[in-house]
């Protein structure tokens, strides 16, 4: 080897090394940072004993416990014995923040760990503890814990320091180490957290999410790739496979950290915690309770569960050309969803909106007449809005500029300098509107009745809501800090309001992708957000599976995903374009959520359509019809959902909390309310499933053939394009009549050759 390679090569391993050295210190100073805060108890209290209606607070001298009368061997709350389970600190934050995703780092000063309890204070319905904390630099600071009732199953809790210098408070209280931890809103790429620490903070996905090189791509050009705990809806709301639940009702920024296997142990950017531990005696019951006062959704109107939402571009013509197609196969068609009805532009991301919320009468031309022949035929129109505005001076035909009318009247959210706080998104920037200024809210409530109602819209995409700046000012006097959980849920109200405002308000629906505690009971509808074009469980098809189980769990009842994925990569290295097996397993998908809606995606040039070809239109056509096969049953679930809270879409354990081997189970199948269990395709090339199905008696859809056992069983089926694996519970009259629909809509294959195609090789299929 010549003198050169050699240098050439020690260099390199240099590199290497000198590389593995920088991320093995940063990643130890990650996890210095992320340490638990928790030090010793000091105990000179005595023994408590003390009901509060139904719930039972106990303190023996070593450790609380909280359980309920109706169970009383169960353990709803416990604190480690001997051990601190409040602590303090001064903290300052530091929050970066690019195109919606965020990173928070923390540096604390003088902390107060060593805890003592030394007062008692209760009547019929309040106990308060008091104590002291020991402080790292000397000196302690009071502290006081404070337990109310709620109702019956609703305890309440409050922990206050009472020094206004500590803006941040730990809480540390026992887990049992086989304990699965669920919910937290929407979670895409772990349904069980137990084992991680888990931000609570709504932002941004990100792109990859963790798959490489993708994330590492995005992060180079925007700092947008995500991580796995990134998230459009984070709620600070759980419930256990041990029937524990808690949910805290801070809007701060906080940490659920589950990486210890016998301890919970909570971080909150505040000097105060306000929460609640919920008893109930199965996971429904624990779900009907936590949406019983933080909200529930209001029932979806009936005409979006009977057929397919389209997701359209293109213009007028384009819009005809297809519902002509639909229209000659008879497909069950609930809306044509519209959203470049504004107008579109070309930009590094792809086909993006003029984000300036007038009709594009150039693109649409004689948009009215086409919104009327919809109409007459059943078929409503969709828009799409947000709460971004971008200037629109050098768009065509533009009548108002938006953006401009809102710098000039101050309607926009402000940066530190006082001046609109402008936030890149493409290659443009746009201004976030600011729903404390109340002249703000008219003037934006009149352009959503002028330009959304006003052009016979029975709805839209509400986007966005999750990237209010950390270092915000608001018209209220508030800040970012304050309210960037907040801002989706008034984004929300927003939408909310402008619909109660019209005739028939039950009557239009908007869907969401941002979202935190009480925005179910303002929204009418959800939707998993960007996912990439692909089958991985980084941010593909899986992903979107796992955010709609779990968000089912905090309330979020209604939720969809967009058919096909949304985001396109187009580069060099490594492109993610969507395949044509890909976008036809997800109308599969699609389906058998509550809502079925096609995205054409930020590149729709690139990406396989439901109109591409002949193949994909009859695939299309079918699964809009197998949705619509089980409306019926669907209509029941969201009538139930808005009376309940409980999910359309369901993960196994909900209906089997007994069950073990559900527990690990995220994306491989779920339940339809009670009488459904679906096991979709998620991977290529794939013709067959593996399904678990609980003890019992179960038919599968298609076949009619019978599984019984009385124990969980697992079962290889089938699946040809078009026939994803379905069971129902023998007897069950949901499963029947689906079965009866689905012949009368001839979806069902030949009796004479079903056994041969579907049990055997799927080739002979129709």
């Amino acid at each position: 080897m010549k003198r050169s390679q050699r240098t050439i090569l020690l260099a390199f391993g240099a590199l290497l090394v000198g590389a593995g050295a920088y991320f093995a210190t940063n990643s130890a100073l990650t996890l210095y940072a992320q340490r638990q805060i928790q030090g010793d108890l000091f105990n000179t209290l005595g023994n408590q004993r003390i009901s509060l209606g139904a719930f039972l607070i106990r303190w023996d001298g070593h450790a609380l416990q909280v359980s309920h009368a109706l169970a009383p061997g169960r353990t709803l709350f416990s604190t480690l014995s001997d051990q601190g389970f409040i602590a303090s600190a001064i903290g300052e934050e530091d929050v970066t923040d690019s195109r919606g995703s965020f990173e928070v780092s923390d540096q604390r000063f003088n902390t107060c760990r060593d805890q003592t309890m030394k007062q008692v204070i209760h009547n019929a319905g309040y106990v308060l503890f008091k104590g002291k904390l020991r402080c790292a630099g000397g000196g302690q600071i009071p502290y006081e814990l404070a337990f109310a009732l709620k109702s019956s199953n609703q305890l309440g809790f409050s922990i206050k320091i009472d020094d206004p210098r500590y803006n941040r408070l730990y809480l540390t209280y026992a887990s049992d180490p086989d304990e699965h931890f669920y919910g937290f809103g929407e979670q895409f790429s772990k349904f069980d957290l137990k084992g991680q620490r888990l931000p609570i903070f709504v932002q941004e996905q990100g792109i990859g999410r963790g798959l490489q090189p993708l994330t590492f791509g995005a992060d180079t050009v925007a700092k947008s790739g995500g991580s796995w705990d990134a998230t459009y809806i984070s709620v600070p709301h759980y419930l256990t496979s041990k029937l524990r639940s808690l949910v805290l009702e801070n809007s701060e920024y906080m940490v659920f950290d589950l990486r210890k296997k016998d301890r919970v142990h909570v971080q909150l950017f505040s000097g105060e915690m306000h929460g609640q531990i919920l008893y109930g005696d199965t996971p429904i019951q624990l779900i009907k309770t936590y949406t019983s006062f933080m909200g529930r959704m209001r029932a979806l109107p009936d005409w979006i569960l009977k057929g397919a939402v389209v997701g359209m571009q293109g213009g007028t013509q384009k819009v005809r050309d297809i519902w002509e197609k639909l229209k000659k196969m008879g497909t069950p068609i609930a809306a044509f969803w519209l959203q470049d009805w504004v107008g579109q532009r070309e930009t590094s991301f792809g086909k993006q909106l003029w984000w300036n919320w007038e009709l594009d009468e150039q693109r649409y031309p004689e948009f009215k007449k086409l919104t009327a022949d919809l109409q007459q035929a059943g078929i409503r129109t969709l828009g799409y809005f947000s709460p971004f505005l971008a200037d629109a001076s050098r768009k065509p035909g533009v009548k108002r500029n938006l953006f401009q009318e809102a710098m000039d009247h101050g309607y926009f959210v402000r940066n530190e300098d006082g001046r609109p706080y402008l936030l890149q998104q493409t290659d443009f920037r746009a201004g976030l509107i600011d729903f404390t200024n109340q002249e703000a809210l008219a003037w934006y409530t009149q352009v959503a009745e002028e330009n959304l109602i006003g052009n016979g819209f029975s709805g839209w995409m509400a986007d966005y809501g999750e990237g209010l700046p950390y270092d915000a000012r608001l018209y209220s006097g508030s800040t970012g800090k304050d309210n960037h959980n907040l801002y989706p849920v008034m984004w929300s109200i927003f939408n909310r309001n402008v619909l109660d405002r019209q005739q028939h308000p039950e009557d239009s629906v908007f869907f969401m992708r941002s979202g935190y505690t009480g925005s179910p009971y303002f929204s009418s509808l959800f939707w998993t957000g960007d996912q990439l074009v692909s089958w991985d469980d980084r941010d593909g098809i899986k992903t979107a599976v796992l955010a709609m189980l779990s968000s089912g769990l905090s309330g979020f009842s209604f939720n969809h995903s967009d058919i096909g994925g949304y985001t396109t990569i187009k580069n060099p290295l490594q492109s993610y374009t969507r395949s044509k097996e890909l976008l036809m397993r997800w109308m599969e998908l699609g389906a058998f959520s509550t809502v079925f809606r096609t995205h054409e995606g930020n590149r729709p040039e690139d990406n396989a359509q439901f109109y591409s070809d002949e193949e994909t239109l009859k695939q299309f056509d079918r699964m809009a019809r197998v949705y619509r096969a089980w409306a019926f049953y669907r209509i029941q679930l969201v009538k139930e959902a808005a009376r309940t809270g409980v999910p359309v879409m369901r993960p196994l354990f909900l209906q089997f909390p007994q069950d073990q081997q559900v527990l690990d189970l995220t994306y491989q199948e779920f339940m339809l309310g009670s009488e459904l269990l679906v096991a979709p395709v998620l991977d290529p090339g794939h013709e067959e499933v593996q399904v678990y199905l609980p003890a019992g008696t179960w038919v599968e859809a298609w076949t009619g053939e019978v599984f019984s056992h009385q124990e969980g069983q697992e079962v290889t089926v089938k699946t040809p394009m078009g026939y994803p694996a379905v069971f129902y519970p023998q007897g069950s009259r949901v499963g029947e009549m689906f079965r009866k629909n689905l012949k009368q809509q001839g979806l069902m294959p030949l009796e004479s050759v079903q056994e041969a195609c579907l049990k055997v090789t799927p080739a002979c299929l129709p």
